[in-house]
């Protein structure tokens, strides 16, 4: 009987987002501690968002009454 092919050996080597290098398990997505710290001051300089409704706009139409 054939043996199972270990899936993580499948999957194709991941790199980093941020330099594109290979990623290391112990800063994984990233591959270095300097990625994973320039990724975090993107979000914190609001480089990147997440889509959704403006708060504010919803509630002057809560408030107007009318969508």
């Amino acid at each position: 009987m054939a043996q199972q092919p270990d899936p993580r050996r499948e999957q194709p080597p991941v790199s980093c987002p941020i330099c594109r290098k290979p990623a290391t398990e112990s800063f994984a997505p990233f591959c270095s501690q300097r990625c994973a710290d320039v990724d975090l001051g993107r979000w914190l300089g609001e480089r990147y968002v997440i889509p959704g409704s403006d708060p504010e706009g919803d509630k002057e139409r809560d408030e107007g009454g009318s969508l």
